[in-house]
């Protein structure tokens, strides 16, 4: 019976171990984010007092806050696997950039010193961020490493957005009156205008956005003066890469249109405007879609105000990132191209 009782008590006493063990492990190694199983638009919205960040489905349904938090929360921007979001918030006094789950959870700044950071946009290979970086009253393009304390200033401008080949950044620049598109070259640093002249008076607001192919640039533009005279004009444009083949893809008939979002497939875009033409004021921005090619616009929010864009992810057209950490961004870049 002693030695029953032994061995029963050794039997306790080992299943207390492994728990331990199992517990300790979890704690060291959360569980992994998850990427949605479905296509989800990510973007933000001030619905409850402050702006939040917001899920819904391409077609507008499922609209779910996942950050609850008293917080500013603006710029979200999917990482290329749709694990992980990167935005902007004030959360702890000064507006930077943070990480969270796709489902937002784990939130957590994503440098350890803090800065006026904005604009969040993941290179392909999802190992780095582009952001604008606010200093002595200038914004700034930088370029930091996820998670670390690593970070460049690349440019001066505003608005960045990541080739699908890694190799370039687009960016706005020439602020107030004379903004432009640039393309920077991540490798030499060497920076060209791609449109439109640099003498010709124009205003882009909402930032650029390259097509998933890499081949075009998606921006809104107003480009008529006096600029304050023709604000409602401002819509969205197409330009190829190498600046030629310019392409209105909505009228100027106002409310302005602003920060288009291709959709993963690069067949249609994702639009902020104003629901009522009659009082085109900020409070009443709304989310909107349309074919590349135009066509009848759907309306995608209704509620809410201050609507801001982030991304279209969509788990059919993403690829790996993590599995494979040999792959070289342009290699990775090619093979979302196809």
């Amino acid at each position: 019976m002693l030695s029953t009782g032994l061995f029963m008590n050794h039997r306790f006493l080992f299943f207390l171990c492994l728990l331990s063990c199992v517990l300790i492990g979890m704690c060291a190694f959360p569980i992994l984010a998850k990427a949605p199983k479905t296509a989800k638009i990510v973007f933000a919205a001030n619905r409850t007092g402050n702006r939040e960040i917001y899920l819904m489905n391409p077609d507008g349904s499922e609209q779910v806050n996942i950050t609850r938090n008293k917080a500013d929360d603006v710029s979200p921007a999917w990482s290329p696997t749709g694990e992980s979001i990167a935005f902007s918030s004030n959360r702890d006094g000064i507006r930077d950039l943070y990480l969270m789950d796709a489902d937002g959870r784990n939130v957590r700044r994503m440098f350890g010193k803090p800065a006026q950071r904005a604009s969040p946009a993941w290179s392909p290979d999802g190992k780095q961020i582009a952001y604008r970086r606010y200093e002595q009253g200038k914004r700034f393009i930088y370029i930091g490493t996820i998670e670390s304390e690593k970070e460049e200033r690349m440019a001066i401008g505003s608005g960045p957005d990541w080739a699908p080949d890694g190799t370039e950044i687009a960016f706005l620049t020439g602020f107030p009156e004379r903004v432009q598109i640039s393309i920077l070259n991540v490798s030499t640093r060497k920076q060209k205008v791609l449109f439109p002249k640099p003498a010709r008076p124009s205003w882009m607001g909402g930032g650029v956005a390259w097509s998933p192919s890499g081949k075009k640039l998606a921006f809104s533009w107003l480009h008529r003066v006096p600029l304050k005279d023709f604000i409602e004009t401002e819509t969205i444009y197409t330009v190829n890469r190498d600046g030629t083949g310019l392409q209105q893809i909505l009228p100027e008939i106002g409310p302005r249109v602003t920060s288009p979002v291709w959709s993963p497939q690069g067949d249609e875009f994702l639009y902020i405007q104003a629901d009522d033409v009659h009082v085109a004021r900020p409070i009443n921005l709304q989310i909107f879609k349309i074919g590349v090619n135009g066509g009848e616009p759907t309306q995608l929010t209704h509620i809410g105000l201050g609507h801001h864009l982030g991304g279209w992810f969509d788990p059919a057209y993403a690829l790996p990132v993590s599995p494979q950490p040999n792959l070289l961004t342009t290699v990775w870049g090619q093979m979302k191209q196809k």
